[in-house]
């Protein structure tokens, strides 16, 4: 007998295991792997494609995913696929002898840059990760691996590879597809202007050796058709937008001593590099203050400074001169520089010696970078090695607080970016696992705002202009009503037809009766030549039973200069066709590691402070919707 509550509670917790058994073998997702944000019915039909991690490809996949959820990147993707396959394919099969800079050509490598397989094929990548299964979806990323192994020629590792160097890598690949598909399009528009000015010339030749031959000139009618078009071809190769990763910067430098601002040369990036300071927290501002901040520089060579230095060299020489000749010769020397040093300072007068640059004096320069072109999408990677001389590398584990909204430039140029991704890195510097944060939105392909209108198709404003076709089922009386040019009845307040919501008693109809008498525009209201009076007439509206009879309001009273058509409007309740907003949750994130998919909202995305990597921030646009 001691022993039978025993038996009791074994077979109890065996027929519990076993109950436990069945539901996971059944359905093993729904309670005991499935998270509460993860299972639910919207998450698994709004879900994303995952990437599978067969030998440390974390690095690959948090990259592609970062590059997934960015709008215009995928926009400028779709644009540059399609171009090329519109365009001959002789276009971008045609390569120069030399380059711009008279060197040689490599033409196996020109010829795959201007083919863009990397942009095809990092397209056909993130429209498969954009995709939005019903359920559970997991791909691989092999299929690209191998474009980019093919259009560089070499292996690419999975020891442990940094993703800030693979996304440089793709990163710099597609502007470089880029610009060299358009110097392809520029060089064929400009060989089919050069043929057509060779017919022309042919044409002219002709004419002038038979004057006599009264023809058309077909080349000049050919230069009149095709001048607007290579206008507006050039106005469209200038306004056209480029890599939306791609900006530009240049670092100015001053002279502190005669203020003398040397020309800047443009620098394209892809990505800014930020250093993050060696302390316990700092913020993303502050890293941008270090980058951009003004430095000062010693033992400089200013050109200004340097050609001041020589105007007094030949001075000193002047005076110790006692030839004329002589004396004419070093003045025309001084003069040169001088008009050098009122024109281009940067541009040595010609066959004026000037002395060594080792006799130059050295100046303090201030040296600052500003960015001149803002890119439609801000890659910024925060780079956190820590180097020792004396030691290994380490991982700076600073907590850095980031917005989601960053306003970048001064007063007059300032952009606003907003934050749409961004790659963590847990682990040591040298090992580690990255993982991926998208924000839930879209961008509508076939929106087409309403400019005229912007509540919409079912708003209640009204058509500006009064409509001159007859309505069939208004009387003559009214159809006869005279209207003026502006679109206003000519009618007085008290000579306009009203609508009337009072049930007739003959059916149950709602009756809409114009004024018993209409004047003409040429007789007066009162007296002899008044019109007699005349019978009314009534125009009816059937209304059903399933039909909503407050359709119609009470009638409104009449103002005085207000058309017809905006009493019609005004009594009718259009509240119920008005297009209903829809709620924005742009707190809504996917949280992404390989295969692992999870819901986060912007508070969980911003507390990564002590793990952010990249950060992915996109030009502020109207059009984006989020999920």
């Amino acid at each position: 007998m001691p022993d039978k509550p025993l038996t009791v509670l074994t077979y109890a917790a065996s027929a519990s295991l076993a109950a436990v058994a069945l539901v996971y073998f059944f359905n093993p997702n729904q309670f005991i792997d499935g998270d509460s944000s993860t299972s639910s019915a919207s998450t698994r039909k709004k879900g994303i494609v995952g990437l599978v991690n067969p030998a440390n490809d974390c690095f690959i996949n948090s990259v592609l995913q970062s590059l997934a959820g960015l709008g215009d990147l995928r926009l400028y993707l779709i644009r540059e696929v399609h171009r090329r396959q519109l365009d001959d394919a002789s276009i971008y099969t045609t390569v120069p002898e030399k380059d711009d800079q008279g060197k040689d050509v490599d033409v196996a490598k020109l010829v795959r840059l201007q083919g863009g397989a990397v942009t095809q094929g990092l397209k056909l990548m993130l429209d498969q990760l954009n995709e939005r299964p019903i359920y559970k979806k997991t791909i691989s990323a092999h299929n690209f691996i191998a474009v980019l192994e093919h259009a560089f020629d070499s292996k690419i590792s999975r020891v442990q590879q940094d993703a800030q160097e693979l996304l440089q890598l793709v990163a710099e690949r597609l502007s470089e597809e880029y610009h060299a598909g358009k110097r392809a399009r520029q060089r064929h528009k400009q060989g089919q202007r050069d043929s057509v000015g060779e017919y022309d010339t042919t044409g002219r030749l002709e004419d002038a050796q038979e004057p006599e031959r009264d023809t058309l000139n077909v080349s000049a009618v050919a230069s009149q058709l095709l001048a607007p078009i290579s206008a507006t071809e050039e106005s469209t190769t200038e306004d056209e937008e480029g890599f939306p990763l791609e900006g530009q910067t240049e670092a100015r430098v001053e002279c502190q001593h005669c203020r003398f601002i040397p020309r800047a040369t443009p620098t394209d990036f892809v990505m800014l590099n930020l250093m993050v300071p060696q302390k316990g927290a700092t913020t993303l501002n502050e890293c941008f203050d270090a980058h951009f901040k003004t430095e000062y520089i010693d033992d400089y060579k200013c050109d200004k400074c340097r050609l001041d230095h020589a105007i007094e060299t030949l001075e000193e020489e002047l005076e110790f001169t006692k030839s004329q000749e002589q004396q004419d010769f070093i003045q025309s020397k001084i003069d040169r520089v001088r008009r050098a040093l009122e024109t281009d300072p940067e541009k040595p007068p010609q066959r004026v010696q000037l002395p060594d640059i080792k006799h130059a004096p050295k100046r303090k320069v201030a040296r600052h970078v500003q960015i001149t072109k803002f890119p439609k999408v801000l890659v910024i990677h925060l780079s956190r090695s820590m180097y020792d001389p004396s030691s290994y590398s380490q991982k700076n584990s600073a907590k850095l607080s980031f917005p989601e909204r960053l306003p970048i430039g001064g007063i007059l140029n300032r952009k606003n970016y907003r934050l749409l991704g961004l790659v963590t890195h847990k682990g040591t510097h040298n090992s580690g696992h990255y993982e991926t944060f998208r924000r839930q939105h879209l961008y509508p392909p076939t929106s087409r705002p309403h400019v005229k209108n912007p509540a919409g198709p079912y708003s209640a404003s009204v058509t500006p202009a009064v409509s001159h076709q007859p309505s069939p089922q208004m009387s003559g009386s009214v159809l006869t009503t005279p209207v003026k040019a502006n679109g206003r009845s000519s009618l007085s307040p008290a000579e306009r037809p009203s609508f009337s919501s009072t049930p007739s008693p003959a059916a149950s109809t709602k009756s809409i009766s114009p004024p018993s008498s209409i004047a003409t525009p040429g007789s007066a209201a009162t007296g002899k030549d008044a019109m007699p009076p005349q019978k009314t007439k009534h125009f009816s509206l059937p209304v059903t039973r399933d039909q909503p009879t407050a359709i119609l309001s009470p009638p409104v009273e009449a103002k005085p200069d207000e058309p017809a058509f905006a009493r019609y409007s005004a009594s009718l309740d259009l509240s119920r066709f008005k297009r209903k907003k829809r709620k924005t949750t742009s707190d809504r994130w996917w949280r992404i590691s390989d295969e692992k998919i999870k819901e986060c909202n912007t508070a969980d995305v911003l507390a990564m402070q002590r793990d952010v990597y990249m950060l992915f921030y996109e030009m502020e646009r109207s059009d984006a919707i989020d999920l």
